[in-house]
């Protein structure tokens, strides 16, 4: 994806590898907007750990679809968003949209320095994603054939990130979506059971959930080496997020897009449809490190 800074301003799109990030970026380019990816493998590069690079990343750019990685709950966050902010505003952004979590008050508090900002702002605040079954931190249990996760039966209104990518290309390139929170999720609210029960159903093999304590699944995590912000990410939404404070469905994405929102069965279908969950093993590396997490948030 190359950027077209001739005669266009540019839409950066931080976290543009990853579940929302890469078809946000996809959506704009076929509209025929200029695209920058913002990652640490882009040139020029964005890391949040280096402010000294922004500037560079930030030339020629008029809106930024913002994600921060793992998560904004993270401690460190706050000061991250409002260093971009400042930043942006020196080089001259007039947009930001920012995908944020449900029920996480870090969050709300990174959302508030957006709000605060002076420029156009707009707040996607999400659900946990469909495709954390199929692109992210659950894909090898889903594979394994159990979900084995300590989530009881609390439900939770899955949203895809196709919509969310929908909402923000909109809030991004049309009018009358600044100052708007978009509190999306999915049609209905599901446990891991139900989740089970519709992988089960679209893959045409058991896929069973296994609940399991809470204390025993991070112990485990950590011995299996996973990187420790994933591991105090997990420990956060299932201890704190999970607690039935999100356990309601919201309109978001029909007022932003006028329709209503993808339905876990259908996501189910068309990942089916593709083969993903066919293989026995996993080439992809575990969560794909929350350039937008609701990894799960």
């Amino acid at each position: 994806m190359t950027d077209q800074t001739t005669n266009q301003r540019i839409t950066l799109v931080i976290g543009g590898t990853g579940k929302t990030g890469r078809r946000i970026a996809d959506r704009l380019t076929a509209k025929g907007h200029a695209v920058r990816i913002g990652s640490r493998g882009s040139a020029p590069a964005f890391d949040w750990n280096d402010e000294g690079g922004w500037d560079a990343v930030l030339d020629g750019v008029s809106s930024i679809y913002i994600t921060y990685s793992p998560d904004l709950a993270m401690p460190g966050a706050t000061d991250a968003i409002e260093a971009l902010v400042r930043h942006a505003k020196l080089q001259g952004v007039r947009r930001l949209v920012l995908l944020s979590g449900r029920g996480e008050k870090e969050a709300q508090a990174c959302e508030q320095i957006v709000q605060d900002s002076g420029l156009e702002w707009t707040v996607v605040r999400a659900s946990w994603f469909n495709q954390n079954f199929s692109e992210g931190a659950f894909i090898d249990m889903v594979l394994g054939g159990a979900i084995t996760l300590p989530a009881g039966d609390m439900p939770e209104p899955f949203v895809d990130a196709d919509d969310i990518a929908d909402v923000a290309v909109a809030a991004l390139t049309e009018d009358g979506h600044n100052g708007e929170i978009y509190e999306v999720t999915g049609p209905r609210l599901m446990t891991i059971a139900d989740v089970a029960s519709e992988l089960s159903n679209a893959a045409g093999r058991e896929i069973a959930y296994v609940d399991v304590p809470h204390d025993g699944f991070i112990e485990e995590l950590t011995k299996s080496g996973a990187p420790k912000d994933v591991v105090w990410m997990l420990d956060y939404l299932f201890s704190t997020v999970l607690d039935g404070r999100n356990a309601h469905l919201t309109n978001g994405v029909d007022r932003a897009l006028g329709r209503p929102p993808k339905d876990f069965a259908e996501y189910a279908r068309d990942v089916a449809a593709t083969g993903v969950w066919d293989a026995p093993s996993l080439s992809n590396s575990g969560p794909d490190r929350k350039s937008e997490s609701r990894l799960p948030a």
